[in-house]
């Protein structure tokens, strides 16, 4: 039997995949290590393959797409419904195949390289203004225990900062 749909449930290092003929009957549903997955969609007819859309599935997309597989992603709470018994990766490869066969099923676009660089960059500075308002709130929270109250803002936390390096220490016990 050729295999039509495939779904793949990514992993760190052991991924199952799940085959499916044209006439709906599970042709495989096998792990494969990380290494070896390539080579085994190379020998792959060119078939639709399903995954969750996840941190990694959007490089493994664009490699198999470079195959001539026909990649879609879905979201992982859209796959979840169809989840039949419990949860393991070959339960969750078959999940994907036949989430992946429903015609009302939405996609995520596969994003390339540049659009993951630029998305890193953004992770990357929304992380760090994170902790820097968590590092002036709790600088600002331990300052109110001894009597200093600094105003909202980085700005107000910054200049207290300044000040202590210029010399200017407040009557805070070491």
């Amino acid at each position: 039997m050729t295999v039509k749909t495939g779904g793949l449930d990514l992993a760190k290092d052991l991924f199952q995949v799940h085959g499916i003929s044209e006439n709906g009957r599970g042709v495989f549903n096998k792990a494969i290590k990380r290494a070896k997955l390539l080579s085994f969609f190379e020998k792959l007819p060119p078939c639709r393959v399903g995954m969750e859309a996840c941190g990694s599935s959007h490089l493994w997309g664009r490699q198999l797409r470079k195959l001539g597989h026909d990649v879609k992603f879905m979201p992982a709470g859209y796959v979840k419904p169809y989840v039949k018994r419990g949860r393991n990766d070959a339960v969750d490869a078959e999940a994907i195949s036949e989430a992946f066969r429903r015609p009302t099923m939405r996609f995520v676009d596969i994003k390339t390289e540049d659009q993951q660089a630029i998305l890193s960059i953004h992770r990357t500075r929304d992380l760090a203004v994170r902790q820097r308002t968590q590092l002036a709130n709790m600088i600002r929270s331990l300052l109110r225990e001894f009597g200093y109250i600094l105003p909202i803002g980085i700005e107000a936390v910054t200049a207290f900062a300044k000040r202590q390096l210029s010399g200017d220490h407040p009557d805070i016990p070491n």
